[in-house]
């Protein structure tokens, strides 16, 4: 009982001890380089992974924007619940080193049949669902499960005088789980889109590969096992915080009638438990008090995973000499982690010191708050710029409607019912503009439509459909005037492609292709299927038909466009006409990077700072109870956004707003909590109970051996775990 829990610093062989061995005559043993490792590759799996799911659910399970949102953060918030699991199982049954080694081969479990699910020709789509929900539950106790081992287990390797060198080590393993983190937001967003698999991008890939890094991960740690030093399982102090509590609260409810009030319902537990236990419980339910509010900032936080990433793919991504995906901008925030946290240390709050404003860490978490929410208000004046470019689906019993004219002349157009909604004539080849709403009576009509051309009016009878976006294609010929009512895609490809299609003015069949779509342009205004190409320029298509061969110059075709080409001219040459029916995405995504700098100075703000303030205001063997606490709050938050996206129902702007809001609110209150806080000194407690804890326990061995070894347990100390993970 004389060395520190999680601090075993040697290894019995025999009568002889032994230390385990080091880094080149320096402290650092040699067992946390395959940690080090092992964390690295265990991040880029799990951010890896991640940095593609949200884009995985809309482009390959076909859900839209909400459910695959709320499916998002119900797999990150089950990946906070699930850390207090792996805590008990390491603590009170396993120990640290094997809870790692099983939980890591149920990861490893979860990669891979997340990998096969995202095989296009494995089963059906309800197959492919239940392997993605399954793989994502075992990822979610794997990486959830390990999460609060891993880092304590790094420390346990250390000698318990060498608190320098295990200070800094946890910095190194903070950088590993960034490092990781940034490399793979930028390698698997690369695999899914410019590996083409199956005909189309390859999850299949961008997840197999952080499976493969797992493995890696797994591999590594079980390698360096003769190195490490392993302490066996120790009793979980949340177990015994939780018994605790459960006892007061049966005593004073048997107890109440017959006996004065307590000053503190905790005092209830005197019977059994020590005075100092109950005291530190005391310090640990003051600080928890404090975490209500602290969800609504993981709601906004961890939507950068989601919400953004979705508001990215419709921006513009070109920075001429590369070009990003929507989803490797989650990179930034670790870049900015990296570099933020020095600037904050060493310059914005001795600055602040030297102003002679008190910093007090609450203060700090309350501006990070602030920060957060003017990210939302940032993302909210983002998305009102996004959406000008959106052509927005008519509601219901209403169409859109607008006017190709291709005909040798001007003409006028009216709509039954609807006089002004073509006022002024339409010039040949004009650029047929914004889209009209066109309502109708019901899910269908048949509305007569009145062309005038050289004088003389033509009637045709055509059929709108509901929800529908719809152009007029008018033509003429030795016959007269004809038109066609052909549907629109006006829906923005969500992967940056452009959409395009062609019609064909001239007297012959015309077969074109542009990278790997195949368009059939009929002559006589035939007008041809409509298909989605990636982003980019186009200087040499190929068109042929049966009497030449030519190659045709589409210029630019930018993202989230929708475009139609017009094949014209004389008999010798083929003129092309392009007309942007939706415009392509204009905002770059550069615009997303104050937003991005704002969170993530509100997380060094908030983040850090709630972690150094709950470790120094709670007892050395709480420390785990308020790790649980923590995570909680992040599990929590995710939830919060979970219930949003399904249940609001509101355009995305204003639900950027409305998030912003909340935690404005949230702030206010957390902030008016803040200020009623005392700040406490647990090293205190040595001061005012002393040996007492000791005694007491001793006592209680005697009566119930099985009690009192519990309660010498909560006197030791335990390692803190690391949450940014």
């Amino acid at each position: 009982m004389g060395k520190k829990k999680g601090y075993l610093a040697e290894e019995q062989g025999g009568d002889e001890k032994r230390k385990s061995p080091t880094i080149c005559g320096t402290n650092y043993p040699v067992s946390i380089g395959f940690i080090v490792v092992n964390e690295f590759c265990e991040r880029f799996s799990y951010y890896g992974m991640k940095a593609v799911l949200t884009l995985y659910f809309i482009h390959y399970l076909k859900w839209d924007k909400d459910l695959s949102t709320a499916v998002y953060h119900a797999f990150s918030s089950l990946c906070y619940f699930t850390p207090i699991l792996g805590a008990l199982i390491a603590d009170s049954w396993l120990g640290k080193f094997k809870t790692i080694i099983y939980l890591s081969i149920v990861y490893v479990i979860g990669h891979v049949v997340k990998s096969v699910g995202a095989i296009p020709d494995v089963g059906d789509s309800t197959l492919h669902i239940g392997l993605s929900m399954a793989g994502l539950i075992l990822i979610a106790f794997g990486t959830g499960g390990i999460k609060p081992c891993v880092a304590a287990f790094g420390g346990d390797q250390f000698e318990e005088e060498h608190t320098e060198e295990r200070r800094k080590f946890f910095s190194i393993f903070y950088m590993s789980i960034n490092a990781g983190s940034v490399l793979s937001t930028v390698i698997t967003p690369i695999l899914r889109s410019d590996v083409q698999c199956f005909g189309s991008d390859c999850y299949a890939l961008a997840f197999g590969v952080p499976a493969a890094l797992m493995i890696i991960a797994t591999v590594v740690f079980i390698a360096g096992s003769g190195l490490y030093k392993k302490s066996p399982p120790e009793g979980n102090v949340l177990l015994h915080v939780c018994k605790c509590m459960g006892f007061a609260i049966r005593n004073r409810w048997r107890n109440s009638d017959h006996e004065a009030k307590r000053e503190h319902w905790l005092d209830w537990a005197e019977e059994k438990y020590p005075k100092r236990l109950i005291a530190e419980i005391k310090m640990v339910l003051r600080v928890l008090v404090l975490y209500i509010p602290l969800p609504m900032f993981w709601a906004l936080f961890d939507q950068q995973g989601s919400r953004w990433t979705l508001q990215a793919t419709r921006m513009n991504m070109d920075f001429g000499a590369f070009v990003l995906k929507p989803d490797q901008m989650q990179m930034l925030n670790a870049l900015l982690i990296l570099v933020f946290i020095p600037i904050f240390d060493m310059g914005v709050y001795p600055l602040i010191g030297l102003c002679k404003i008190k910093l007090t860490p609450l203060r700090k978490m309350a501006a990070g708050m602030i920060f957060a929410a003017l990210a939302f208000g940032a993302a909210t004046i983002v998305e009102r710029s996004v959406i000008e470019t959106v052509v927005e689906p008519p509601p219901a019993s209403t169409s859109l409607l607008k006017v190709l004219n291709l005909a040798e002349g001007d003409i006028s157009v009216g709509v039954e019912g609807h006089a002004g909604l073509f006022p002024q004539p339409i010039a040949s080849y004009q650029d047929p503009g914004e889209y009209k709403s066109l309502p109708l009576n019901g899910f269908t009509q048949a509305v007569t439509v009145t062309l005038t051309f050289n004088g003389a009016k033509h009637y045709y009878v055509k059929s709108f459909s509901e929800e529908e976006a719809y152009s007029l294609v008018v033509h003429n010929d030795d016959l007269g005037i004809h038109c066609n009512l052909v549907k629109d895609n006006i829906k923005k490809s969500e992967n940056g492609m452009a959409h395009l299609r062609f019609i064909n003015t001239l007297n012959e069949d015309f077969n074109i292709t542009v990278k790997d779509e195949h368009f059939y342009v009929p002559s006589g205004f035939g007008i041809s299927n409509g298909e989605f190409v990636v982003r980019e320029k186009y200087p040499n298509v190929r068109c042929e038909s049966r009497s030449r061969n030519v190659t045709l110059d589409l210029g630019l075709l930018d993202f989230g466009a929708s475009y139609t080409f017009i094949l014209r001219g004389p008999p010798e040459a083929i003129e092309l006409t392009k007309i942007e029916d939706v415009h392509a995405n204009n905002v770059h995504i550069a615009w997303q990077v104050p937003q991005y700098i704002l969170i993530t100075a509100g997380e060094v703000m908030f983040s850090i700072t709630g972690l150094e303030f709950s470790y120094s205001q709670a007892p050395a063997n709480m420390k785990s109870v308020l790790q649980a606490g923590w995570l909680m709050t992040v599990a929590f938050g995710n939830v919060i956004v979970l219930i949003v996206a399904e249940g609001a129902g509101m355009e995305q702007w204003m639900e950027f707003l409305l998030f912003a809001g909340l935690l404005v609110g949230v702030c206010i209150i957390f902030s008016i909590m803040a200020y009623f806080y005392t700040y406490v000194d647990p090293d205190n407690l040595d001061k005012m109970y002393g040996d007492e804890a000791t005694e007491e326990a001793e006592d209680d061995l005697q009566k119930n051996p099985k009690d009192g070894m519990d309660m010498r347990e909560l006197g030791q100390s335990e390692s803190g775990r690391s949450t940014k993970m």
